[in-house]
């Protein structure tokens, strides 16, 4: 989701831009650096509007801006920075509501939510089982969101909420196929679990023999698995990040994170809903983490990992190279403000120079 404002000449273009309208609009956009005086990893990060954002991240850090990155303040939860909670994805639903997930085995995985712009916090569940990991959230509207865990008992566990966070409850896993051998989520961006209209999620795979997506229509109750074409085989591969236009349209980023080592099928694009996956033809060049779709836009979306960024306007088929600087994660606003995050305390916003 997140990614930067990519132009404001999009701000009023036509809801379907050519590929090429929309690469000429491309030119010139750069990620620029906003200060948050913080060295912590941003892993988590939440994109209301081009001046509202929120990140969260490692030693139990939460941060929010409300003119456009010029300042930042701080509003960690005061339990999460003394326990040094990782939190790795934060939904925000505007300037003072927001719902942030920290990972881990048993009770490390917890939901905290804030009706106050991050002031005050509530812890609204503690995973109560040392064999669930909680990886990501995502939410259909204000009141309708999920969480996902690595599996438990061989399939997906699945933690639903209808009012906005402050309750949760485990759906039945009847619905749900079997997890292969050392299938897992990966909680490197809070995009392994992402939602599109009011019904449809999507949740990532890798560590198995192969690299899945996993569909619901319903809400996570019943869900359809497909193989994608982002390689898996190994703990450190597979699919890492899911960003879905709409319903049918969708891509899949990932590879192998391990630093050095080749992902050279990082990409994949579904037209189906996520029934099936094409190889990208020009794939991102390494392993990418996090992804997100240009609002407005037919075909153009953003790609980030630590070794840069990448930009397709052609609905994930072809990529090539926007910036190198090192990011996890990335979301765009409606407005068309985008954001990205990562190390070292790096957030920064997609400015036209």
């Amino acid at each position: 989701m997140c990614a930067a404002v990519l132009t404001v000449g999009l701000l009023a273009a036509p809801a379907q831009a050519s590929a090429a309208e929309e690469q000429a609009e491309l030119r010139g956009a750069a990620w620029v650096l906003k200060d948050t005086g913080k060295e912590v990893r941003f892993r988590g990060l939440a994109a209301v509007s081009r001046t509202t954002a929120w990140a969260a991240g490692s030693k139990g850090t939460v941060l929010r801006t409300v003119d456009g990155g010029r300042s930042w303040q701080d509003v960690s939860p005061p339990g999460a920075v003394a326990e040094g909670l990782e939190l790795r994805d934060v939904e925000a639903f505007d300037a003072r509501r927001a719902v942030a997930l920290s990972i881990g085995e048993g009770e490390a995985s917890r939901v905290l939510r804030t009706e106050d712009g991050g002031a005050t916090w509530t812890e609204t569940f503690r995973n109560p089982d040392p064999r669930a990991f909680y990886d990501c959230l995502t939410f259909f509207d204000s009141g309708h969101g999920l969480a996902m865990s690595d599996p438990v008992d061989g399939r997906f566990r699945i933690l639903s909420t209808d009012d906005g966070g402050r309750s949760w409850r485990v759906l039945p896993d009847t619905g749900m196929p079997q997890a292969l051998p050392g299938e897992a989520g990966f909680a490197a961006s809070g995009q392994c679990l992402v939602s599109a209209g009011p019904r449809d999620v999507w949740l990532a795979t890798g560590g198995g023999a192969t690299a899945r997506v996993l569909h619901s229509a319903d809400r996570g109750l019943t869900w359809r698995a497909a193989e994608s074409t982002v390689p898996a085989g190994d703990p450190a591969r597979g699919v890492f990040a899911l960003a879905f236009r709409d319903r049918t349209r969708g891509l899949a980023v990932g590879g192998d994170y391990r630093t050095g080592q080749a992902s050279p099928q990082a990409g994949a694009v579904s037209s189906d809903g996520g029934r099936s996956w094409r190889q990208a033809a020009a794939p991102p060049p390494a392993y990418r983490s996090g992804a997100a779709w240009y609002p407005y836009s037919q075909g153009t979306a953003l790609a980030v990992g630590p070794t840069g960024t990448d930009v397709t306007a052609d609905g994930g088929r072809s990529w090539r190279p926007l910036d190198s600087g090192s990011f996890d994660t990335v979301d765009c606003a409606p407005d068309t403000g985008c954001w990205a995050s990562g190390e070292k305390g790096r957030v920064a916003r997609l400015e036209r120079r």
